[in-house]
């Protein structure tokens, strides 16, 4: 069976949560085009991004766990620009509060990459 990182778990939600944030993004005020609205779709798009090359780089322990960590970075950075889309009243607390708590989870999947690196590296490849 031939497994790609769209099979990763973390992967498809840091998918799905993209995609979420480009439709929540939408509504933000034209002012913030060239600002926040691309800023929050790139960071949210390069969690998706890193994961894959993170994945490609399972062969080299040191490799995955550079690249899972700039997944984690992105990651952290999205949800510092939901903070931002929060206090400038362009979402909703709900809204705020339910993106947050998931990019949260995906924090806790990707620091668990990090730590057990060896759960993820390919079996040939594995010492």
């Amino acid at each position: 069976m031939n497994l790609t990182f769209k099979d990763l778990t973390v992967y498809k939600k840091a998918f799905e949560l993209a995609m979420q944030i480009f439709e929540v993004s939408k509504s933000f005020p034209k002012e913030e085009k060239y600002s926040l609205t691309d800023q929050i779709r790139r960071s949210s798009r390069s969690v998706c991004s890193s994961i894959a090359e993170a994945y490609r780089k399972r062969r080299y322990e040191a490799h995955f766990i550079s690249k899972t960590s700039d997944a984690d970075m992105e990651n952290s950075e999205t949800q510092v620009w939901l903070e931002f889309a929060f206090e400038c009243k362009y979402i909703d607390k709900t809204t705020f509060e339910d993106l947050i708590n998931r990019y949260r989870e995906i924090g806790r999947m990707l620091n668990h990459m990090i730590e057990n690196p060896e759960s993820y590296l390919r079996n040939a490849d594995k010492k």
